[in-house]
């Protein structure tokens, strides 16, 4: 056996320190969330999985979400988020918490809040757990994953089970015919937008007379 190491191929410098770089980065990032001030519940404290079609909003639009959703719920209201994390992670960065809420949502990685979390595959729309009970929630904020008529039917139904009345959706412009034939929502003037851009145009629909106008 030959024991030269010449043939062994060997990182340029170059590489070894963008290597280097890209491990103190992280190394750096985990420390920021393992330090006594990281927010679990801050926009992006976990991160966007491009492969569940994750997109989360910008902490301006979370927040005017958030807001329009406790003035609709009212006082002691009940407030259920599916599949729209971002405005769950806002709500709960609230002091004034005179509202309550869950978390609808696949991605397992917010399980990490515990009980208000509740595993949802719009694949199986009424798959819900038995505490979960119909027209028990004020409002339901949605986003649905996938710009698809499929995505939003099922979401719709999931939607339809959940809330007394009230409906905030956020989808793709091109859904408004079907977001209004399935939920009976109108498209609102406020655009909402995301951390980072999307191709597609994105809106937000309510059944009713919110501050998104």
């Amino acid at each position: 056996m030959d024991d030269d190491d010449d043939d062994v191929p060997q990182l340029s410098a170059h590489t070894l320190a963008a290597l280097q770089e890209f491990y103190l980065e992280q190394q750096q990032r985990e420390g920021t969330k393992t330090s006594q001030g990281f927010n679990q519940y801050s926009v992006g404290s976990i991160e966007e999985n491009w492969q569940l079609s994750q997109f989360w909003y910008s902490d301006e639009t979370a927040s005017c979400l958030a807001n329009e959703a406790i003035v609709a719920a009212g006082k002691g209201g009940r407030i259920a988020c599916v599949s729209a994390p971002s405005v769950y992670q806002k709500l709960k960065e609230r002091d004034d918490k005179d509202f309550s809420v869950v978390i609808l949502e696949y991605d397992r990685r917010f399980s990490v809040y515990g009980e208000e979390f509740i595993f949802y595959d719009y694949n199986n729309p009424l798959n819900l757990p038995e505490n979960l009970l119909p027209h028990s929630f004020d409002i339901v904020i949605a986003d649905p994953p996938y710009l698809s008529e499929e995505c939003l039917q099922k979401t719709a139904e999931t939607i339809r089970y959940l809330t007394k009345g009230k409906i905030l959706l956020c989808t793709g412009a091109v859904m408004e015919e079907q977001a209004a034939k399935l939920l009976g929502v109108k498209i609102c003037k406020f655009i909402p937008k995301h951390s980072r851009n999307l191709a597609n145009e994105f809106r937000c629909y309510t059944n009713y007379a919110s501050g998104l106008d």
